[in-house]
């Protein structure tokens, strides 16, 4: 019988994992991570969250465990993030959090428990074919989560079973009703991984000194002040504090000068916030680059986006990615990633835009 480790959160869907593991015979065992440690009105929601790991392990009858990840997050995930926001650019720490924390000592500590594989929630799925292993979209591509999963390598795809590939969130939620799982109805966590849903804003300013300057339009006319530019992101249009006759549009940040420390808007979407492409000096090809110098395929450069049609160009160890329609408010310090059909071919942090 062949033992899996599934990272448990004390959500349902790690949880419906579990559950579906241990009825396809497998000898499964819970481990939850501790990654962040703070309190969110005057509340550990670790503590919450382990509380509802350990009713469900009881409830399907699987040992569970804890393992203590703060420090290799901080200085892995969290040191970075701060960087990358400290120079200007949007990060996501969830891509950093699965290459570096899911699929690093997490699966290590998984592999000194015996398994054999390790599983997870996430929606996505994973083939192998000719000794390679390929990341897969979920059959729920509303909940499809391989774009955070770009980062993976092929020793790390090997270990994996993805239990949520084939099924939709609907059915994951009933399977959890059926057995009466105490997350069956817990909501979704939302926002970055160790934020969640607190105010983003208040959050960096125990990190960052307030950096307050000129709101701009492009031909340099100041209507306004900002806080510092780390709070704003490209093609934001709330929480500006712009107000005036403007006819009705909305004004929307189309680029922040780091040098000058000014935040620069329109009123509508400018065609200076639109891009015809971008670089992206290291990509992560799965399972493996490309013999071709240039590909044809499709691309998201945000998680909700819808695919659209680029040419790649391979360069070294990087990408050029030129778009078939301009598109709007790509982001540097965001991801990249590219599909082939229902294949992900792999991503990387997005650099200069063109």
């Amino acid at each position: 019988m062949k033992t899996v480790v599934v990272g448990m959160s004390g959500g349902v869907d790690s949880s419906v994992a579990a559950l579906l593991l241990k009825e396809k015979g497998y000898n499964v065992i819970g481990l939850f991570m501790y990654n962040w440690e703070e309190q969110q009105d005057g509340v550990c929601t670790a503590e919450e969250d382990y509380t509802d790991v350990r009713k469900v392990c009881n409830k399907i009858g699987i040992p569970y465990y804890t393992v203590n990840f703060v420090k290799e997050y901080r200085e892995r995930v969290f040191e970075e993030f701060l960087e990358k926001y400290q120079a200007g650019l949007t990060p996501n720490p969830d891509v950093l959090c699965n290459r570096e924390i899911k699929f690093g000592p997490f699966l290590d500590y998984a592999k000194k428990l015996g398994a054999d594989k390790i599983a997870t929630g996430h929606y996505a799925g994973v083939e192998e074919r000719d000794g390679k292993f390929f990341l897969l979209r979920a059959k729920d591509l509303n909940k499809d989560q391989s774009y955070f999963l770009n980062q993976l390598r092929q020793n790390q795809l090997s270990e994996v079973i993805f239990p949520l590939s084939d099924i939709i969130k609907p059915e994951v939620r009933k399977i959890a009703e059926k057995y009466n799982l105490s997350t069956s109805k817990k909501k979704d966590s939302t926002g970055i991984c160790f934020i969640g849903e607190r105010n983003f804003r208040k959050f960096l300013s125990q990190y960052f000194p307030d950096n307050p300057g000129d709101i701009c339009t492009l031909d340099k006319k100041v209507i306004g002040k900002h806080k510092g530019l780390m709070y704003y992101t490209l093609g934001q249009r709330r929480g500006l504090g712009l107000g005036g006759d403007t006819g009705g549009e909305r004004w929307f940040v189309i680029k922040k000068d780091l040098k000058e420390n000014i935040l620069y808007v329109s009123l509508g979407e400018d065609g200076e916030l639109f891009s015809k492409g971008l670089t992206c000096p290291l990509f992560n090809w799965i399972p493996k680059m490309p013999a071709e110098s240039t590909i044809r395929c499709t691309a998201k450069t945000r998680y909700r986006q819808d695919d659209v049609e680029v040419t790649v160009k391979i360069k070294n160890n990087g990408i050029e990615a030129f778009f078939d329609k301009p598109q709007r408010a790509v982001t540097p310090g965001q991801w990249i990633v590219l599909y082939d059909g229902q294949y992900c071919l792999g991503g990387g942090e997005i650099g200069e835009i063109l």
